[in-house]
């Protein structure tokens, strides 16, 4: 897994620690996990990347994988996508990174949105996977969407509600996961990766942490989007989801995404929810596409 990879700890100037990985060279590109993952994610995709001749960083966003897990507040704040993407900014800048793209998948999507929206002078493009900007799903809710994502209603009751219920089997809850959001495809998943996403996610520090990062995705995470939704975004867009999930089924999406951008491309890719995964040549052949139109090499 990711073995010609780097693999530290790397503290903060804020005090948070991450797990970073890295390699390669050429114009750095980070890469953002989604809900219940870590960065191993992207392991058939990311060493792609390095061949197509980037920089690519892997981090596990905090509340997630071996990064930390702080103690969160009562206005969910320490899990907002401002919070997650300002220490994914002071990595690339610990790094020595002045300027970079970045993809996400799912909840990294979303922070990956937040970071375009916080630091438009220092990330020339943007990769958003299988997501459409939260403030428009929570505006549009009817009853598939409620009924398809009905962890975005469960996960965001007041704790220990969700954690008690995913802690007394997260290994359950974790693969049952995978499997439906991937239609049941389970040759997509390394089994050692799985064991490795259970392993942190059985953590009950990790449990409640994901459970605040979808509390803030609730309440102050729209707060900020609306403070900002008259602006529009500046750099490239790029958006890939999967054909066989409900982002697809319920969203046009690139002219959701329009709506927030205003350079978007995109295309919908034979598959569920997990584009790395399931389908990792294609989503790295469109990522390297568009960074390299755009990211320069």
């Amino acid at each position: 897994m990711l073995d010609n990879f780097s693999d530290d700890i790397m503290v903060l100037p804020s005090g948070i620690k991450l797990r970073v990985r890295t390699a390669g060279d050429g114009p750095p590109v980070l890469l953002l996990h989604g809900y219940p993952q870590t960065h191993l994610c992207w392991d058939k995709v990311a060493p792609k990347l390095v061949e197509a001749g980037f920089r690519v960083i892997l981090s596990d966003l905090r509340g997630y994988g071996d990064s930390d897990k702080p103690k969160s507040k009562s206005d969910h704040s320490t899990y907002s996508k401002r919070a997650m993407g300002a220490d994914q900014y002071e990595l690339m800048q610990m790094l020595g990174y002045e300027k970079f793209a970045v993809a996400g998948h799912d909840r990294g999507a979303r922070v990956a949105h937040r970071m375009a929206r916080d630091y438009p002078d220092h990330i020339s493009a943007v990769s958003v996977l299988d997501i459409v900007p939260t403030e428009y799903m929570y505006e549009n809710t009817e009853r598939e969407l409620a009924t398809g994502y009905y962890h975005w209603f469960f996960l965001i009751q007041p704790a220990p509600y969700p954690e008690k219920m995913i802690g007394h089997d997260p290994d359950y809850y974790l693969r049952s996961k995978l499997s439906g959001w991937s239609k049941g495809n389970q040759t997509a998943f390394d089994e050692e990766v799985v064991k490795d996403y259970v392993r942190c996610f059985s953590d009950p520090l990790c449990i409640h942490a994901t459970c605040e990062d979808y509390r803030a995705g609730a309440s102050i995470d729209l707060e900020h989007d609306s403070a900002d939704r008259a602006a529009r975004i500046q750099m490239p867009v790029q958006a890939l989801w999967g054909q066989k999930g409900l982002v697809d089924k319920l969203y046009n999406v690139l002219d959701i995404w329009r709506g927030y951008a205003e350079h978007v491309e995109g295309k919908g890719i034979n598959c569920g929810h997990f584009l790395p995964e399931e389908q990792p040549q294609e989503t790295a052949e469109n990522l390297i596409r568009f960074f390299k139109m755009h990211h320069g090499i």
